[in-house]
């Protein structure tokens, strides 16, 4: 999957053929015949093989834990009017943001984001095509700093529905948070989730974070 385009991946079927020999060949014609379709088996698996890997893109290995599936049954679920639905996990709680959107956060001491989630309309000109250009822009706009796009991908499965993500990274006042932020457009509406934390504590959360973004329902 090119980190721009939509991901696919090629299977090509490759069918060796032997062919039969009369019995009246010399041991020497038949041991001739047998190495040139033996070296030929070999040939062909070399391409079986090569076909296999260059169908698979190495630039899909950033996106490759979103599995669509439906959250533990022991997390939560905020909604927006618009309908969509975020999960979170035990110990998260709701922090107010914007009208019309839903966030939870896991915090640390001192209220510090150990882990972010929301789930906001779209509402503005991004689209499916523009999303990673738009939303890095979107960051800039906020005011961060030093935001740097790591990985971006096209038409990718959600639960009902399917998506444009990046990740990226960015510094605020407090800290410099990686995430992961998806426009997901389903049959009746079209939403936004974004799972961030700390770039320095981002292994801890990658987990929680993948899991929400993949129970993700616009």
């Amino acid at each position: 999957m090119a980190v721009t385009r939509t991901p696919t991946t090629t299977a090509v079927r490759t069918t060796a053929t032997a062919v039969s020999e009369p019995m009246t060949r010399t041991p020497a014609k038949v041991s001739i015949v047998v190495g040139v379709v033996a070296l030929a088996a070999v040939l062909i698996v070399g391409v079986t093989s090569g076909g296999g890997h260059s169908g698979h893109r190495p630039a899909s290995a950033p996106f490759a834990w979103l599995q669509p599936a439906a959250p533990p049954a022991a997390w939560k679920v905020a909604r927006i009017p618009s309908g969509a639905t975020l999960a979170y996990p035990p110990g998260w709680r709701p922090v107010k943001t914007d009208a019309g959107t839903a966030s939870v956060a896991l915090l640390g001491s001192g209220g510090r984001y150990d882990g972010f989630l929301n789930a906001t309309p779209k509402s503005g000109r991004e689209t499916a095509a523009n999303w990673s250009r738009f939303r890095p822009d979107h960051n800039r706009g906020e005011g961060n700093r030093n935001v740097r796009l790591l990985a971006s991908a096209e038409n990718l499965a959600f639960r009902s529905g399917r998506g444009s993500c990046v990740i990226d990274i960015y510094t605020t006042s407090k800290a410099t948070f990686r995430e992961i932020a998806c426009l997901v457009s389903g049959p009746d509406s079209t939403a936004v989730v974004v799972a961030a934390a700390p770039n320095a504590g981002w292994e801890h959360q990658a987990a929680t974070l993948e899991r929400a973004v993949s129970s993700f329902v616009p």
